[in-house]
């Protein structure tokens, strides 16, 4: 009997996303997160005595421009090391691009599998082979799995594989491969990554997305870790392990029930204790959704700021710093009879139906696109740090003009309109 542990997406020191400042914002304890999940890694790995790790692609997070992060990174597997642990990476997309991975030696515990075409590396003293091959070059579009050899004979045969599988959302079509395909090469245990929500693709034998280790903004929700693996005569069970040191969620919360903002600040201190609970004693991120018909509609929009500041008060209230909300957005709707009063033949239903019928397609959008593309390139790193400002998703320009829709109509409404 073994054990080994199976990560991936490492993504030290990324540098996180949506870290809007205010006062008593945890950034530095958001932005050492990745750091804090590696080093929960490195002690279950040994608090487990396994044999072996397993980090199938991204170890860094591409693009730094000094070696404090791979520094970091030698100084975990120097402590593997100490404990017997050997560790096996192959590179991901991510790694492929940065210059760190290829110019700093990591300590001799590590091996990384060639780039060049798939390596078989054989642990006789637990009976085991490991097939795998690493991204040579960021973007790459081929089934390396294809060129895999066959399990070896009387041995575990594990293969490691950066891939995007069929395809998952959200993430780009790298090494695609299918489930037949990696079948096909009889290996007991297939360790992949590249996908950072947890999915298990096979079982029996395992095929296994373990998810990143720590989730690095408001879309990759829950908590994350890797994947423990025990083989024993030849078959094996396996275990989450939680490894995120702070748990992002979203929090929809339905405003329909209240008359008044205080209500809708009962309705998030609930939904928040709740949160509170499921992260588990981690810092929970929290991004607030307030949606529904509500009374409470008109004063929420023209005072934003003092009811996003007074939820931001209600989380601090809770937790003494265990909650951090990272946005607040004001989905809601006025508390009247929409529909009848479009019906009305006056100059406010016409301005009312002309802001409803608004679509963030055609040319509506195009004179913002021209701007925002002219100057994309002078502030790159706030567009990959703000994903807000991405007028290229569909997505986010959709939610922009809603909220737009939203202050405008109330405001209308405040002013009169609403006869």
């Amino acid at each position: 009997m073994f054990k080994f542990l199976h990560a991936a997406d490492l993504h030290l020191d990324s540098p996180m996303r949506g870290l809007e400042r205010y006062e008593g914002a945890p950034v530095d304890q958001i932005r050492g997160a990745t750091r804090r999940a590696l080093e929960n890694l490195v002690r279950l790995a040994v608090d487990e005595g396994v044999k072996f790790v397993l980090v199938a692609g991204d170890l860094y997070d591409q693009g730094w421009k000094d070696y404090n992060t791979a520094l970091f990174l030698s100084g975990q597997m120097a402590r593997l090391r100490d404990a017997g642990i050997g560790v096996f990476v192959i590179a991901g997309n991510h790694d492929a691009s940065s210059q760190i991975t290829r110019s700093l030696h990591l300590p001799e515990n590590v091996r990384l599998l060639s780039t060049k075409a798939p390596e078989t590396i054989m642990l006789g003293d637990v009976g085991v082979a490991i097939h795998g091959q690493g991204f040579a070059e960021r973007a790459v579009r081929e089934d390396l799995s294809a060129g895999y050899p066959s399990g070896c004979k009387d041995l575990f045969n594990i293969g490691m594989l950066h891939t995007a599988a069929t395809g998952r959302e959200g993430h780009e079509p790298y090494a695609p491969c299918s489930v037949d395909g990696l079948l096909s090469r009889g290996y007991d245990y297939w360790a992949l990554g590249h996908v950072h929500r947890r999915e298990v693709l096979h079982e029996n034998p395992w095929i296994v997305f373990p998810g990143n280790i720590q989730g690095r903004h408001v879309n990759e929700s829950g908590r994350k870790g890797c994947t423990l693996v025990t083989v024993e005569d030849g078959s094996c069970s396996l275990a989450h392990r939680d490894l995120s040191v702070v748990a992002w969620a979203v929090c929809e919360i339905d405003t329909s029930g209240a008359d008044e903002p205080e209500g809708v600040l009962d309705l998030t201190r609930m939904r928040l204790q709740q949160e509170l609970l499921n992260a588990g004693g981690q810092l929970l991120a929290a991004r607030i959704l307030l949606s529904g018909s509500t009374n409470a509609h008109t004063e929420l929009i023209n005072d934003q700021e003092r009811w996003v500041n007074e939820i931001r008060s209600v989380a601090t209230d809770l937790s003494d710093g265990a909650i951090w909300i990272e946005q607040v957005k004001l989905r809601t709707r006025p508390h009247i009879d929409m529909e009848e009063r479009l019906t009305h033949d006056d100059p406010v239903a016409d301005l009312l139906r002309h802001l409803q019928g608004l679509e963030p397609d055609g040319d509506l959008l195009k004179p913002v696109r021209d701007e925002v593309a002219a100057i994309r390139s002078k502030v790159a790193e706030l567009f990959e740090l703000t994903p807000a400002l991405n007028l290229d998703s569909p997505e986010v320009v959709r939610g922009v003009l809603e909220e737009v829709k939203a202050i405008l109509i109330a405001r209308i409404l405040s002013a009169g309109g609403a006869q």
